[in-house]
Formats: structure tokens, sequence, C-alpha cells
């Protein structure tokens, strides 16, 4: 990350942006989503002056480094199809480390924040195979034995942090609280609460009746394509807009957040920013992880294997643009919106996913695909089985994944890198079962889904690196 000194000022409060304003939100997991979404739409309501985020980093503490010394002030390019739109966010009041537990515990115990939003990925809810909290994993028994002795243990794994921070609430008498994740993942509010409540349960029993009386636990569906911050961007800001950003956050016109749940002690008006407030997250839930999710994952595995590097890139190649149609064709039909709601999301989708100026990595997408196939791929793969259907979008995202494990398109980035890929070996027919054996055993036994999984990974073969050729 670039942080050269140069003639020009440094983005900062005294001279942009606006004053910071009172921590009322703490968010674990800040990177670019977060400054594209959610950190975007507190900006944007009425009382943004009101609602401040101290916004802590994940295991890397780059993104506190590069914002600190710019009050947490950054530079939102908006990339529309014939230019860039350019937007100081004022919102996140402060960026800390994640191994700044003190600040952390700091505004836990304190009465005025109201929030605590999460984008931790899948894989940071430390759920096992069985979906509970795994107890046997490391880091979380070694967050166990830390917070057994009080809330102020360093702990590693983010549901430990929420622990500790309730500890430290519950001591202070700090009163109600809203956890409201922002993963892609389904229910991620009664998700989170899971592993949670299990991990409390294993630290101190008694915290289970404080948190049922003191914390509310709301779901959110969020959709905004963020692609990586790169040089490019930086130098971008500096000759558009005057000054030094050295964190500039890229994304999409287009973007969608859906909220529901309680927030006892407040929230910003985030509807008058664009937020949707519903009673059911599901529908929309539902629809943005099976078409877009769905499609990424596919050409995260495939395309890459074809040898295009971005999204906008596969979407130009008439092979892999029919393959993400057959894939909504078959995602389409299970949604429990409207048909009419499918096609103009699945319009909309052609449009976002084309637009050349948003350099979404399929590479980036790529990672913790175990966590990602059994939520967007399996589900619509089930339901096709049950009508005695086989169609080839979702066996071909399947296929793909194999591929990608053995060592084919994007390299492999995982949680669980270590068991996928040992699973991975053999045949592709032999792969394909051990790891369904692994995510989603109950399609097994199934000859004929094992075969087909087979025929289309020697059909994207055909197709390696013809990319390169064009």
């Amino acid at each position: 990350m670039s942080t050269e000194t140069t003639t020009r000022p440094r983005l900062s409060r005294a001279a942009h942006g606006r004053p910071a304003a009172p921590v009322r939100i703490v968010h674990l997991g800040i990177g670019n989503f977060t400054r594209a979404h959610q950190a975007w739409y507190t900006e944007h309501a009425p009382d943004a002056a009101e609602w401040g985020i101290a916004a802590f980093t994940g295991r890397r503490p780059d993104t506190a480094d590069a914002l600190a010394p710019q009050d947490g002030l950054y530079t939102l390019i908006t990339r529309h199809a014939g230019g860039d739109a350019f937007e100081v966010i004022s919102s996140i009041s402060a960026v800390h480390p994640a191994s700044d537990t003190e600040a952390f515990l700091g505004y836990l115990r304190d009465p005025r924040t109201a929030i605590i939003t999460t984008t931790v990925t899948e894989a940071g809810y430390m759920r096992g195979a069985d979906g509970h909290l795994a107890l046997g994993h490391p880091d979380v028994a070694a967050d166990i034995e830390d917070l057994q002795a009080g809330p102020t243990a360093t702990v590693s794994t983010t549901p430990g942090k929420v622990v500790g921070g309730f500890l430290a609430r519950r001591e202070a008498g700090a009163g109600a609280i809203t956890v409201l994740p922002c993963d892609n993942l389904p229910d991620n509010g009664p998700t989170f609460r899971a592993v949670v409540e299990e991990l409390a349960a294993q630290v101190d029993p008694t915290l289970q009746q404080w948190m049922a009386d003191n914390v509310s636990w709301a779901t959110s569906m969020v959709d905004r394509i963020t692609p990586a911050t790169t040089d490019a961007e930086r130098e971008a800001v500096a000759v558009a807009e005057g000054y030094d950003d050295a964190y500039p956050v890229p994304t999409e016109p287009f973007s969608e957040w859906v909220v529901a749940g309680d927030f006892p002690a407040g929230r910003p008006t985030w509807e008058q920013a664009g937020v949707t407030v519903v009673d059911d997250v599901y529908p929309f839930e539902q629809r943005k992880l099976w078409m877009l999710n769905g499609s990424h994952t596919l050409m995260a595995y495939a395309a890459t294997i074809v040898g295009h590097e971005t999204v906008a890139d596969a979407m130009a190649d008439p092979t892999v643009r029919g393959w993400v149609e057959d894939w909504w064709d078959v995602a389409g039909t299970h949604l429990q919106v409207d048909a009419d709601d499918v096609r103009a999301y699945r319009a909309a989708l052609v449009d976002r996913f084309s637009n050349p100026r948003v350099r979404h990595l399929l590479a980036q997408i790529a990672a913790d695909g175990s966590q990602k196939i059994p939520v967007r791929i399996l589900p619509a793969l089930r339901l096709e089985r049950a009508a005695g259907r086989l169609p080839d979008g979702p066996v071909r995202a399947l296929a793909a994944w194999v591929l990608h494990l053995q060592g084919h398109g994007a390299p492999v980035k995982d949680a669980r890198s270590g068991d996928v890929v040992t699973a991975a070996r053999g045949t592709v027919a032999e792969a394909t079962t051990t790891l369904l054996e692994m995510l989603g055993s109950d399609v097994l036994p199934d000859d004929e889904l094992i075969s087909a999984v087979a025929a289309r990974a020697r059909e994207i073969l055909a197709r390696k690196g013809t990319a390169s050729r064009s």
C-alpha cells in the first residue's frame, strides 16, 4: 500500500469532509466493501452527524495504518460507464487495528454505542461442518480460555471479540445494543447469534441471560461490487481532487442494503439514504445470493480456467456469458420474489457485470469456496435433483470448483484449504464424491450427478487458456 509523500496535501478533516461524529456504531472487519456500503449509507443518512463509526480491521492492520493518519477519511470512487465520481466519506470517526482490545472494550462500555456491525466473511463466523461453533478450532479454544479470566483478554476470533465486548458492557451497565452482521451468507443474524451464544455459554453461562435481555440480533442483505484498491485509484484521486489519499475505494454505481431487526438503542435513518427496511430479509437475500453471488462463484472458477481475469472480461466472452445464463435460468425459477423482479434483477446484473470500468478480479471472488458453494450453488442443485432434473448451471459451477481445487484457474485461498484440496485428489468423479460427502452428503449417492460433473469438467478444460489466445 503506497503512502509516498508528495507535495499534495494529505486527505484530512482539517481541509476535507466534515467533523467526526460521536461513535455510536462499532464495526468489525473494515475493508473496501464496508467503506463502499455501510459507511456510505451512514454518510448519506440525514442524521449522519450523530452516528460515527469506530472501525476495527481484520487480522492485518493495513486499513488502520492507511486511514488513521487521514482521520478515517477516504475517497469513494464511483465508476460509472462514462467516468468517475469522487466523494469524501466522513462517517468513520476512528479506525483501529484488531489488536486494540482496549479501544474496542471502551466503545462497548459506552452506553452511546448502539450497534455492532460486521463484515468478516463466512469464515469469520468460526462455524464447524455441523453449523455450530467450531469448539475444536485452536483459536476458538484459546479465546474461551482467555475470556474466562475476563474481557480484557486479547482474542483472535470475531465471536470471541463480541463475547468479550458483552462481558465489558454488562460490567459497565451500558444497556441495550444491536448486532447487525453484513456478510454474504443466508440468515446472517441468526447464524452469527448462534456461534456467539455458544461461545458465551463456554465462557460464562450467566452472560446468556444478560444477552437475552440486552442484545438484539438484526439481519441484512448487502450488495455492491467493490474491487480491491490499486495505485491507479490513488493516482486518479490525486489528479482529479488534488490531494493524496492512501486508501480510496473504487465501486460500482449500484448499491442495495435490506435490513430487518430491532434497534432498541437507536440507529441512523438509513431508510432515507436508500436502505430497504423490512420484516423479512430472506426473499431479497436469496435473490442476491443465488443470482449475483452464485454467478460470481461460477465465473471465479470456470472463467479463470478459460483465462479471464475480471468479471467484465468474463462476461464479454460469449461462452462464459452462456454459462452464467444457464445458471440464472435455474436459480431464477426457485426464488421467492416475482418473475418481473427476477427479470429486472437479471438485466441489472448483466449491466453491472459488463461495466469495464469496475475491475473486479475473479481471483478475489474465488476465496473460501468451501464456505460459498454450500450456500450459493448446492441449494438450487438440491431442488433440481428433487424434481428429477440435472441442469448444466449448478453442475458446471460444482465442476469448476473441483477443477479449481485440483490446481486449475485461480489459486486456492480457503479457510479449509487443507481439507478441501486433499479431498479433491483423484479423478474429478472421485473428488466430487469426496467433497460432497464433506459439504452436501444429503445429495449422495447420485451416480448421474457425479457423471454430469465429470462431463462439465471436461467441457471447461477443453477451453482452458483460450481467452489468452483470442
